[in-house]
């Protein structure tokens, strides 16, 4: 499995369905598992779930520096 094309595909996901980012926000691990298809190890969706977290939050910060600095 490519952890980071899974990753960029979840996030994608997670912006295009605002009722899949809730579910994200209220249960990352359930959310996560949902949208891989499968059951993983508590410390490999672990992974996968902050990497998602860290891949959104860095596209907000992007984007609120871009609007500062007039992207």
């Amino acid at each position: 499995m490519d952890i980071k094309a899974k990753v960029e595909e979840i996030v994608s996901r997670l912006r295009s369905d605002k009722s899949l980012m809730a579910r994200f926000q209220s249960e990352p691990v359930k959310a996560v598992e949902e949208l891989l298809g499968c059951d993983l190890p508590d410390d490999q969706i672990s992974g996968i779930v902050d990497a998602v977290k860290a891949k959104l939050g860095a596209d907000k910060l992007s984007g609120v520096l871009g609007g500062l600095f007039g992207r």
